[in-house]
């Protein structure tokens, strides 16, 4: 049996260009937005969204291309490039009946929540980012030898084909490595929600190379378009982090300080999958942002 959030309704809900979104929706109340990371799926917020539904509207949706939500061939890189994914979330929640809520992401989510908030900041009322960096900043600090511990993202940058047939031969160990090797508690994934995550993952490889892909290319240039202009984030801010400055030499806090006007920067000793290992942390993090 596919694990679920316990109280939570699932339903495919359509977002942009006609994609439809399995999403999860539990609770009453302003709407929070969770979205998930790789190689994972909306099942990541469970122990977060049950305890935020008890006063929110949570809504857990799988990304375009990423577990049970549609996966469009992508024509070109704009299919999976974050603004057109920040567009789905927009869309999924006025379905849902809110033209403004709170959104937090982590990882490859909180790239797509960054840029909804940054493409529609009428929209996102709060935003939180989990262990991750702005598009740009992430590829201007890992060069040379720093890169390898981000070499995945540098495979699933290469043009359609190598890629795809690469990771398709030997998908369960590719996802697996990141799930095992990532988490800083075990215990934190328990085997069916492991197994869960790698066979949504095995089922869609193009449409998550693609979303790799295109951070490599047009989402690139969205953030480089943006900083040009000046644009930067005006509402209430969360970034939660692993301590990955001290270990590459930068200061995460003043990277994330040049986009968000409002800024709260936290490092945690926990794994990359903190919503997992310490979910009433996260919580904790959520609801105080909420009240600002």
């Amino acid at each position: 049996m596919t694990p679920t959030i316990p109280g939570f309704e699932t339903r495919h809900v359509r977002a942009a260009d006609g994609v439809a979104l399995h999403t999860a929706v539990g609770g009453q109340g302003d709407a929070i937005v969770l979205l998930h990371g790789f190689p994972q799926t909306h099942l990541m917020w469970r122990h977060v969204a049950a305890d935020l539904a008890h006063d929110h509207t949570v809504i857990c949706p799988d990304l375009r291309g990423y577990g049970a939500s549609d996966k469009p061939i992508a024509t070109d890189e704009s299919t999976y490039a974050k603004r057109t994914m920040g567009s789905d979330v927009v869309a999924l929640a006025r379905e849902l009946g809110f033209e403004r809520f709170a959104l937090a992401g982590h990882d490859r989510g909180a790239l797509v929540a960054f840029r909804t908030a940054l493409d529609h900041p009428g929209a996102v009322t709060h935003l939180a980012t989990l262990d991750v960096l702005p598009t740009l900043d992430m590829w201007e600090i890992l060069r040379g030898a720093d890169a390898r511990v981000a070499w995945h993202l540098y495979l699933m940058a290469q043009p359609a084909g190598l890629p795809e047939v690469m990771i398709e031969s030997t998908a369960d160990g590719f996802f697996g490595s990141f799930l095992d090797g990532w988490t800083g508690r075990p215990d934190a994934i328990p085997a069916e929600v492991r197994a869960e995550y790698l066979r949504a993952s095995r089922e869609a490889v193009p449409s998550i190379v693609a979303d790799y892909r295109a951070s490599a290319g047009i989402d690139l240039e969205h953030d480089r378009a943006d900083r040009a202009q000046g644009r930067t984030l005006p509402m209430p801010t969360l970034v939660v982090q692993q301590d990955w400055g001290a270990r590459l030499g930068y200061d995460a806090a003043a990277l994330w300080g040049a986009w968000a006007t409002d800024l709260v920067h936290r490092t945690l000793a926990v794994g990359h999958f903190m919503a997992e290992e310490s979910p009433e942390t996260i919580t904790a993090e959520l609801r105080r942002l909420l009240t600002r």
